[in-house]
């Protein structure tokens, strides 16, 4: 990934596991990396805020996200990997819930993508955009259709952006995780084949990959990172 510490990238959710990952990834690449956190314990426990530029953003609020990709010189990368999950059946689900999972999923990755293509749009050059969707999206399983939903349209926006973009050589990508091996997961699914899952340096790296220049055709794609789960 041929960045030389001049390239602005952007990182949403960079706290989490997959997003350390991914920073790990951009910094030896020799990205500039600028973080949104939210809550203190995210950057308190995010092991790269010594090398990373950290910015406390409420994703879900419009007027902040503008001031966030406002403050850059033409990002070269913005990566989307700020959301939520959630499970419970539709008929105990309230609106509320619903809701909720479309802001923290769709909203955001909506605002990001939108102030990113501003800002790309500034500089001139192009850019690189990812988001992260997830496998139910495609493959809807029952008993999480708040969070099914919200990330179907991340899929969707993905695609239409792919197209509405091109012309600026912005290109817009998407990667579909199924269940990631974190220790999270590991917790809550004690039973499982942990070897089936796909590691977060594997996600990592399908991310990387398509927010590179090393990237100068892939657009509207959805890419599985499915493992052999």
């Amino acid at each position: 990934m041929p960045l030389d510490g001049r390239s602005i990238v952007v990182v949403t959710g960079g706290t989490g596991f997959l997003g350390s990952a991914v920073c790990q990834r951009l910094l030896d690449a020799g990205a500039e990396v600028h973080v949104a956190w939210l809550h203190e314990e995210e950057r308190d426990r995010f092991p790269h805020a010594d090398r990373c530029t950290m910015h406390q953003v409420e994703l879900t609020d419009e007027s902040a996200v503008e001031a966030f990709y406002g403050a850059f010189d033409a990002p070269w990368a913005s990566i989307h990997i700020a959301g939520g999950f959630a499970m419970g059946p539709i008929d105990s689900m309230t609106l509320a819930d619903f809701e909720a999972m479309h802001r923290m999923n769709t909203v955001t990755a909506f605002l990001c993508c939108r102030e990113a293509v501003r800002s790309m749009r500034r500089g001139g050059n192009g850019g690189r955009i990812v988001n992260v969707g997830a496998r139910p999206a495609v493959e809807p399983a029952g008993g999480m259709l708040a969070y099914t939903t919200s990330k179907a349209a991340v899929t969707s926006l993905t695609q239409c952006l792919a197209k509405e973009v091109l012309d600026d050589s912005i290109l817009v990508n998407a990667v579909l995780p199924s269940i990631m091996d974190t220790p999270a997961n590991r917790a809550g699914m004690p039973d499982a084949d942990f070897d089936a899952w796909p590691k977060v340096e594997e996600v990592a790296a399908a991310i990387e990959f398509l927010a590179s220049p090393d990237n100068a055709l892939t657009t509207g794609t959805l890419l599985p990172v499915y493992g052999r789960a």
